[in-house]
């Protein structure tokens, strides 16, 4: 999903490079809004190994 964020990011910086405003800002959104769901399931993970009592994997 991160990449995917990352994908969506570089077609927007692209995309405003050209001027496509539109297409800059829709890209921009997705990757935004990826970006903080790739981020809440993170947390989540780290909170379900914490309270199952093991280390994170280093």
């Amino acid at each position: 999903m991160l990449g995917w964020a990352l994908t969506f990011l570089i077609v927007a910086l692209i995309a405003a490079v050209f001027g496509f405003s539109g297409i800059a800002s829709a890209s921009a959104g997705i990757a935004q809004i990826l970006f903080f769901v790739f981020l809440v399931l993170f947390v989540i993970a780290l909170i379900s190994n914490a309270v199952r009592g093991r280390p994170p994997p280093m």
